[in-house]
């Protein structure tokens, strides 16, 4: 392979090691500084919850993981019934911001859905104290927070369940350089890319199996960040390892890269082999029934089908990537697995390989 090599890349989860997890501090610096992140990010601790009545406590499901396109459930059972009450469940947005969404309100007769959940959403009952959510067909946006609350008149009371849709985040950025998209052109690529921006959750998650990016990206709540695993003088200088911070930015006139969350796809990666120009690799895919791949298709095949293709090959945005999941000296040189990027060549160089999504 030839051209400038630029990497993009995961390190292994065992690299991060506790060592790392207890350099984390929080730096409080001016505003026109970087910090390193989590006290605005971290929820409050809150008072201890009211003993409940009605509910049982999620002991074992108070968090629940699914992939994109799985049908998962909530847990929300009665130990006891009261004579007139109503169940609502709810995603709770962040920081409570907008009108609330109602997904589901039921009592023991019926129940009506709401929303743009409300259509792939349904009680389990499994039995007569059963209110428990189904959700089918899981998208990306659905990971969040959800309350299933019983309405008693003053004796109101709820429990809480967080939907974690497992997936893998990857920074993005322009073909004309870093630090080019607005919030709105940062959300926009990020689905074009079959993905949406990442929530600071998520990049943090992503940051304790690895991901080491210099470049500052968009999170979904419109604040700026990225996750630095070694320390270097371009990122930061000798700050510790952790989340760099700009905090929130302004969303229609300030500009960075993105930070875009994947998972699961239902469809499947191919290679095919050659020395193609963007137009021929997008022909080739033609002729076998496919399309050039999207920078989301490739991350998930590398993320949950070990994808490991040490040829560069053109993706739909013009880039050329390769997946690395065993690595070696002659795949970009790292000991890590990541997938590899060589940016955005000319396109009518004949040079490459093609990546196929069908």
């Amino acid at each position: 392979m030839t051209g400038h090599l630029n990497l993009l890349n995961f390190t292994g989860a065992g690299r991060v090691t506790s060592s790392i997890m207890n350099c984390a501090v929080i730096l409080i610096l001016t505003s026109s500084c970087l910090t390193w992140s989590s006290a605005m990010y971290t929820p409050s601790r809150a008072a201890a919850p009211k003993k409940l009545m009605y509910l049982l406590e999620p002991l074992v499901y108070a968090e629940v993981v699914g992939r994109r396109g799985d049908n998962v459930t909530l847990p929300c059972v009665l130990r006891t019934k009261p004579s007139h009450y109503k169940v609502k469940w709810t995603k709770l947005e962040p920081g409570h911001v907008g009108p609330e969404n109602i997904i589901m309100i039921s009592n023991a007769q019926a129940c009506k859905p709401y929303g743009h959940l409300g259509h792939r959403a349904s009680l389990r009952k499994a039995h007569a104290m059963d209110a428990s959510l189904q959700l089918s067909h899981l998208e990306l946006e659905d990971s969040g927070t959800y309350r299933c609350e019983l309405i008693n008149g003053i004796e109101d009371e709820n429990i809480v369940i967080s939907l974690r849709i497992e997936g893998v985040v990857f920074p993005y950025q322009s073909k004309n350089g870093r630090y080019k998209y607005t919030f709105h052109e940062a959300k926009e690529v990020c689905a074009q890319q079959d993905g949406t921006l990442a929530s600071y959750s998520q990049l943090f998650r992503a940051w304790t199996e690895g991901l080491d990016w210099c470049n500052a990206g968009w999170l979904r709540d419109g604040t700026v960040h990225y996750p630095i695993i070694h320390p270097r003088p371009a990122c930061g200088g000798e700050m510790l390892s952790g989340i760099r911070s700009y905090g929130p930015k302004d969303k229609n006139h300030d500009r960075f890269d993105a930070f875009c969350f994947t998972s699961k796809t239902s469809g499947s990666i191919s290679y095919i082999s050659g020395s193609f120009s963007f137009d021929q690799a997008v022909k080739a895919c033609r002729r076998q029934g496919a399309e050039l791949a999207l920078v989301g298709h490739l991350y998930a095949a590398w993320r949950f089908q070990k994808y490991d293709q040490c040829d560069g090959g053109w993706l739909r945005d013009g880039s050329v990537r390769f997946p690395i999941s065993n690595p070696r000296e002659r795949c970009g040189g790292l000991p890590e697995a990541g997938v590899r990027s060589f940016g955005f060549p000319n396109k009518t160089m004949h040079l490459y390989g093609a990546y196929c999504y069908r």
